[in-house]
């Protein structure tokens, strides 16, 4: 039997465990990036573990998240993260460099290497034939100090693609057309691979915007093939020698497939609040649009840059129509001001923002209430934008582009000759703002900047016997890490302050949660199905362990969340019965007796409601290793145990 892509890499990288479905592997890390809004806290990790110099072969800070500074907190981290990689052998993207994944892929991007980053959409530098995986910032941190990254073993999902992409129908509609088969819960435990006849008539920035939102599957990573397409794109970045061939074996054998047929898709759109809830932009019909916003990591290339100047020229952007445009690199920004495309968008009346992540994470341009807002982003979750009751649509850069000229959403087939973009022989390199770290011997003269927002790693949840506290909150099903965590540019400055932080937790579900957990000093969390999906971000885990949360029970989790609370310190556990979820109310008592037994030993608790004077069996499923984390109290401190 052969292998898969993604076998074949895990296969090379495996370091312990087996590749049977479901059993945890440990994988060696080629390469790692963390960005500025989980950065600063997987810095601090990796200084609390004594690590003097990074042992991967590759590790990149980005700056792309806070960029906004309307204070001294985001530029105290950026200098705190530009010190610590110049002392720790990490290189430095500048402010203005552009956004980690589209860099990544332009500039370090390489077929059959292992990547994990401190962002869900690491997943991104899959669409150049990389294993890559978003992940929280401890994971990281250990990774970078020479660790393994530990996983589930996933199951194969091949996408297999026929026919090749209509007129004005895009990458960003294949992936949406996956989310609309699969939902956010379908990818969770697998791989998706794309394969098939239709991959060739796919560039590499068009994989990456299909891998890049394969996060919202809830899979692990997605991958395409390394063919000459890749070949051809490496070489115009300069990086020919990068490139090698990786296919799946012609009698690789997958778990489950679907098949897309491009020549049937047509322009699509994510209504709010979630990804899944995909229809075509005919049957939606024709609503008016207060603000197209293009760009973020999904799609902000050259290619779809220049498709969105060549709709906009010799056009203007229609009245009460708010457009902007985040090109998703200096070296984007660059060639659109050197052919001139640049000044078709600026003509137009569009709003030219930095390269940076931006309005995708709620840092500016927030919609009015109410307000309609087509973006080209991977995330619509309500109040994500910044706009408490903000209406978003994800969608390709086609239809925002066409729709911001009309002032409606626009089916962009309608508006004529649809654009095309040629891939170019040679991108602009210019890698000035990409910071060497120090040699070893320099690097003890730099002294690492703590600004005074910067706070310490809250302290460990102590494991004991009995744990006996109040269901603090209970929440429903598809719960994510924007909703546990909120991005928005008035509280992305505090990701390095988790007691300022611990304020704005869970806001959008309970105004009181931080007040009452304050008050309690403890609790448990009772959640839905899929809770924690989303973001990588480890704060969703960090905050409610600062506010003394000692588990968290829900019908099911995503991925890195659950892993996330593991590496806290806070206990996952899962409803054996689903049904015994509406048992239980939020003030309800309860207790957990036999914790450090049961995690020892076991793979069930029991749960007694004191309240209701009922009893309910919960589910874990932790690896040898997890039991040791857990018992340590979380990964920071099984990792300084295991160093000594």
């Amino acid at each position: 039997m052969g292998y898969t892509i993604s076998q074949k890499i895990i296969k090379e990288h495996l370091v312990s465990g087996t590749m049977e479905p479901g059993s945890e592997i440990g994988l060696h890390i080629d390469r790692t990036l963390t960005q500025d809004a989980t950065g600063t806290m997987a810095y601090l990790e990796l200084e609390a573990m004594g690590i003097d110099r990074v042992k991967t072969e590759l590790s990149v800070a980005y700056i792309d998240h806070n960029t906004l500074q309307s204070g001294f907190m985001n530029a105290d981290d950026h200098r705190f993260i530009g010190t610590v990689a110049k002392k720790r052998g990490v290189y430095f993207s500048r402010p203005g460099n552009g956004i980690c994944h589209q860099v990544n892929l332009e500039r370090f991007g390489v077929p059959g290497k292992t990547l994990i980053g401190s962002d869900s959409h690491t997943p991104t530098g899959g669409g150049i034939g990389m294993l890559a995986m978003g992940a929280g910032g401890l994971d990281v941190a250990v990774a970078m100090g020479g660790g393994e990254y530990y996983i589930n073993m996933p199951k194969m999902l091949k996408v297999n693609l026929t026919g090749e992409l209509q007129p004005w129908v895009t990458a960003k509609d294949v992936i949406l057309e996956v989310l609309r088969i699969l939902s956010v819960k379908g990818g969770v435990g697998y791989i998706v691979e794309y394969g098939g006849p239709g991959v060739s008539t796919l560039t590499v920035p068009e994989r990456a915007t299909i891998t890049n939102m394969g996060a919202e599957l809830g899979a692990t990573t997605s991958i395409f093939p390394s063919d000459k397409t890749t070949k051809e794109f490496l070489k115009a970045q300069g990086r020919e020698d990068d490139w090698k061939e990786l296919v799946a074996d012609e009698d690789a054998v997958y778990d489950k497939t679907i098949e897309i047929d491009l020549s049937t898709l047509e322009p699509l759109a994510a209504k709010p609040h979630m990804p899944d809830r995909v229809e075509k932009v005919t049957e939606i019909g024709r609503i008016k649009v207060d603000q197209c916003c293009i760009g973020s990591c999904t799609n902000s290339s050259l290619a779809d840059m220049m498709k969105v100047a060549a709709i906009l020229k010799g056009r203007k952007v229609a009245p009460g129509v708010d457009l902007t445009i985040s090109p998703g690199s200096k070296q984007v920004l660059s060639m659109l001001a050197e052919n001139g495309a640049l000044t078709d968008i600026i003509d137009a009346g569009a709003r030219i923002l930095e390269s940076a992540c931006g309005p995708c994470i709620g840092m500016g341009q927030s919609p009015k209430s109410k307000g309609i807002s087509l973006r080209t982003f991977n995330r619509n979750f309500e109040g994500r934008s910044g706009t408490a009751d903000g209406q978003i649509y994800l969608v390709s850069p086609e239809v925002a582009a066409v729709s911001a000229i009309t002032g409606y959403l626009t089916d962009p087939r309608t508006f004529g000759k649809a654009p095309k973009a040629k891939m170019p022989k040679h991108f602009h390199i210019n890698d000035n703002m990409i910071e060497a770290p120090a040699s070893p011997e320099d690097a003890k003269d730099v002294e690492i900047y703590y600004g005074p927002n910067i706070k310490p790693f809250p302290d460990s949840n102590v494991m004991t016997e009995t744990i006996d506290a109040k269901a603090i909150l209970k929440v429903g099903d598809n719960i994510t890490t924007d909703h546990i965590m909120p991005a928005g540019s008035a509280i992305l400055p505090y990701r390095s302050n988790i007691p300022k932080l611990s304020e704005f937790c869970f806001r959008q579900c309970d105004p009181n949660f931080s007040e009452n957990c304050k008050k309690e000093g403890k609790g448990f969390i009772i959640g839905g199905s899929n809770y924690g999906q989303g973001s990588s971000r480890e704060h969703a885990a960090l905050v409610p362990l600062y506010l003394g949360i000692k588990a968290v029970i829900a019908k099911s989790f995503a991925r890195i969340h659950a892993a996330n609370l593991v590496n806290a310190g806070i206990i996952p556990l899962t409803f054996q019965n689903p049904d015994d979820y509406d048992k239980i109310d939020q003030g309800d008592e309860l207790v957990l007796n036999d914790v450090i037994s049961s995690i020892k030993d076991g793979e069930t608790i029991v749960l007694t409601n004191k309240t209701k004077g009922e009893e309910y069996t919960l589910s874990f499923k932790f690896s040898e290793r997890q039991r040791e984390i857990l018992l340590a109290g979380g990964l920071l401190d099984y990792t300084r145990e295991k160093n000594k």
